[in-house]
């Protein structure tokens, strides 16, 4: 009892142990979790609207969100540089690094925009029930015009996740879901005099979540304990260098945050030749999973900044702890809940079918077969969201993309049309092939973490170690 009281306590103090790792990583798991609550309610209250509308919202947002994920990956890279530069005490780089991704934000919105004129063509295309369809179209073109800020967030939150203070990360999160949630119930159903916009309502509501938190993040720079140690608003200009390595390394994780994305979104648009009750279901299905994967994704950010801010430091030995620390809490949370969607689905998918028990039999049915599927490919996952979280801290960015563009592409997406198209598969066998992609995923990042290739990596110009920092811990 002793030795494993000697080995948790060890495990628990130092650089690079669980406490360090839950100061950073607890505001980030909670913020995440919000955000997760705030899609969940988002989805629920629109099953209560019509089950087309929950059918629409998925595909329609996973399209939206696949157009903004290559600039939300690119701009929100900001938080490596911020975790390297912070490591290595030079603050004064900090706020360029973090404007950079302003800039690129502005880019991706633009980008978003553009394509507003060929969403009916799109949605029209997909060979989804007409009603859908309607809905899908509507949602879509809503969101978009809340494109920058919602890109601009992950840009202007970096500023601070690197720097390790993530409660103002928390804050962010918890005012965007409140307001979020409030418009919501007032523009989804009419509430408080407000015009019923049902599915436009929850679009509306999700954009101006998104405005809210840059506001917020914009207001707290100005404060001085922000301002003195790394000021934003004092240098704004393009630096071509620093653009360069967003580039060189930013670039890389949005492409890989793209496909990644636009592999589940093409697996969800597959779905939906199905049937609406498949489509729901599989709905239904990952919006209870983001129930397991916010949290994890919270300590896997968590792990990349501190992986950066080691790295920065040139102290790969941290990096490595804080992967493994981060790994033993990520199983702790994990198979716990997989406990729960194995035997007890129904206490969570129980509330999409409160106002029309009826006519979500089958979705339902359906459902609770996918939260077995989501247990099995959760073990696998983990490995995914921490060992990845810990490639990205170090910059290893290139070689993520390359493996989530083969395993979408060549794992997930064409087998399942294949399933689809060729062989006429139901719901289950292209849930069979979703399983498969996510595990080999998990296994192949933690085989590139144990080859040790990432511990020479860096993002940030090379730093004379005579100015590199003994401790930098986090204020």
């Amino acid at each position: 009892m002793q030795g494993i009281s000697e080995a948790l306590k060890s495990r628990w103090e130092g650089r690079g142990g669980w406490k360090e790792l839950l100061a950073v990583s607890f505001p980030l798991i909670l913020s995440t979790s919000a955000a997760s609550l705030q899609h969940f309610i988002d989805r629920l209250f629109l099953s209560w609207f019509s089950p087309e509308a929950i059918a629409a919202a998925m595909p329609a947002g996973m399209l939206q969100f696949t157009l903004l994920s290559i600039f939300i990956g690119t701009a929100g890279y900001s938080s490596t540089f911020v975790a390297q530069y912070y490591g290595a005490t030079r603050s004064d780089s900090i706020g360029p690094a973090v404007w950079q991704g302003v800039y690129i934000s502005l880019l991706g919105a633009l980008f978003v925009v553009l394509t507003l004129p060929f969403a009916g063509m799109f949605f029209g295309w997909l060979g989804h029930p007409e009603t859908v369809a309607a809905y899908e179209v509507e949602y879509y073109t809503t969101l978009c015009w809340g494109a920058f800020p919602a890109i601009a967030g992950s840009a202007l939150g970096g500023y601070f996740s690197g720097q390790g203070r993530t409660w103002p990360i928390l804050a962010a999160s918890l005012i965007g879901t409140a307001v979020n949630l409030f418009l919501d119930w007032c523009l989804i159903f009419g509430n408080f005099g407000m015009p019923r916009w049902g599915v436009m309502g929850a679009a509306f509501a999700t954009d101006m979540s998104f405005v809210s938190m840059c506001a917020f993040y914009l207001i707290l720079m100005t404060r001085e304990r922000y301002s003195e140690r790394a000021p934003f608003f004092k240098d704004p200009g393009i630096k071509r260098d620093l653009m360069a390595r967003y580039f060189r390394f930013g670039l890389p994780a949005g492409v890989q945050f793209f496909v990644e994305i636009a592999g589940y979104s093409a697996f969800l648009l597959l779905i939906g030749r199905l049937g609406t009750e498949a489509l729901a279901a599989t709905t239904i299905a990952f919006n209870i999973n983001n129930l397991a994967f916010m949290p994890l994704l919270g300590l896997g950010l968590g792990v990349s900044v501190l992986v950066g801010q080691a790295q920065g430091e040139r102290n790969p030995d941290r990096a490595a702890r804080s992967t493994w620390s981060g790994l033993w809490m990520a199983y702790a949370y994990m198979l716990i809940l997989c406990l729960f969607y194995v035997a007890a689905p129904n206490l969570f998918i129980e509330p999409f079918a409160a106002n029309n028990p009826e006519g979500f039999e089958l979705i339902s049915e359906y459902a609770a077969v996918l939260l077995r599927f989501v247990a099995a490919y959760c073990v696998f996952d983990t490995l995914n969201i921490i060992f990845s979280g810990t490639l990205r801290g170090a910059g290893d960015t290139r070689f993520i993309f390359k493996v989530i563009l083969a395993m979408s592409t060549f794992v997930l997406v064409i087998p399942t049309a294949i399933a689809i198209f060729l062989f006429d598969a139901g719901i289950y066998a292209t849930w069979v092939i979703l399983t498969i992609q996510v595990s080999m995923l998990g296994l192949v990042f933690f085989f590139r973490f144990l080859s040790g290739k990432w511990r020479e990596m860096r993002v940030i110009e090379d730093i004379p170690k005579s100015e590199l920092p003994g401790v930098n811990n986090p204020s």
